[in-house]
């Protein structure tokens, strides 16, 4: 069964905008998973445990997850269409 590469890199990156915002929620309010948000701040730039960092932090991870579920469901299309014969 082929996956439709578009909401699979929609469904990707809305998940992961959702964890990337609800981390910086958590580090704000309560000090945890700090070590995580820093890492993952090195990557996206802006990414704080502040209301404006972690929805600049949400918009990267959405289009960063997004753009590698399109790739991740194309690559599996294409494995998906090496086995079959024309």
């Amino acid at each position: 069964m082929k996956l439709d590469a578009i909401k699979f890199g929609l469904t990707l990156g809305i998940v992961w905008a959702g964890a990337v915002l609800g981390l910086a929620i958590i580090d704000g309010l309560w000090g945890w998973g700090a070590g995580i948000l820093k890492g993952i701040g090195s990557l996206y730039i802006g990414y704080k445990p502040t209301v404006g960092g972690a929805v600049i932090g949400a918009v990267w991870a959405f289009f960063d997850a997004g753009i590698g579920g399109v790739v991740v469901a194309a690559v599996y299309n294409w494995l998906l269409g090496l086995g079959k014969k024309s």
